[in-house]
């Protein structure tokens, strides 16, 4: 990756940091680009068992570097040009794509939480917070609306009414804030700690599984009733039967416990 964002696997964690510390983690054309490209990677590495999304320096994103990319009237109509049939643009991409990554993926958020931040922080599967961490969709501060996925993914996890009030006023709210509002999965004081704990758990399971079901989840959740029995049907064809679900068996039945094999893709 480049040097605004890093990428180290270990112990079958990615930990993926942007690494823009000096300017908050703010969104520049080539942070763009990083984070794109390393999502893009992630989605075809079997061997990684869950990500960490996380932030360098005092905070996790403050949002778009709006100086930095309204300095080239083209940086936008890059960031908003979608090609082809594809689904997003690479503006959307920084949060969209870690939907598409199979591996489960944990945003651990601190400091700030800021527009494009809280909108890749979104497209995350789970968010740890601190308590003292602010989030706001700040784009009303600057006369625009969100425009990086944020309506695919918060629609998952909040009422329309406290979205758009958050929408409207670029309002300010703490971590705990929103973890009541269902925004924030976990709040702690040791965010990073509580998410490899829970990979940890992860772990424990057949890695089809968990990605198994998240790919259920994204296709069902919001899907009408034909479609989402479909893909329960279709993805459990996938699992049902393979090596790592006779591992998950053997496990559970007292018998001499074998180690899960790469994760199959989907």
């Amino acid at each position: 990756m480049t040097d605004r964002v890093t990428l180290v696997i270990e112990d079958e964690i990615a930990y993926v940091t942007l690494n823009r510390p000096e300017k908050y983690n703010g969104l520049d054309m080539a942070m763009f680009d990083a984070i794109s490209a390393t999502a893009k990677q992630l989605k075809k590495d079997t061997s990684v068992r869950a990500v960490i999304l996380q932030g360098a320096g005092k905070v996790f994103c403050s949002g778009l570097d709006v100086k930095s990319v309204s300095a080239n009237p083209v940086n936008f109509a890059k960031l908003l040009f979608k090609p082809g049939r594809k689904i997003s643009n690479l503006a959307q991409d920084v949060g969209y794509l870690w939907r598409e990554v199979p591996a489960p993926v944990i945003a651990v958020t601190h400091g700030v939480c800021y527009g494009g931040g809280l909108q890749i922080a979104l497209g995350a599967d789970f968010r740890y917070s601190t308590p003292d961490c602010e989030f706001s969709i700040m784009e009303a501060k600057w006369g625009l609306i969100p425009d990086m996925s944020l309506t695919t993914t918060l629609s998952e996890l909040m009422p329309i009414d406290k979205a758009k009030e958050l929408a409207m006023t670029g309002r300010v709210i703490s971590g705990k804030q929103a973890g009541a509002l269902g925004m924030v999965t976990h709040v702690s004081e040791q965010p990073l700690e509580d998410a490899l704990a829970f990979i940890d758990e992860l772990k424990e399971k057949s890695p089809d599984a968990v990605a198994g079901n998240k790919l259920l989840f994204n296709r069902a959740w919001q899907a009408d009733d034909k479609t989402a029995l479909d893909w329960e049907t279709r993805l459990q064809k996938k699992i049902i039967g393979r090596a790592n679900q006779r591992t998950a068996v053997a496990r559970n039945t007292g018998k001499p416990e074998k180690s899960f094999g790469v994760r199959r893709k989907f």
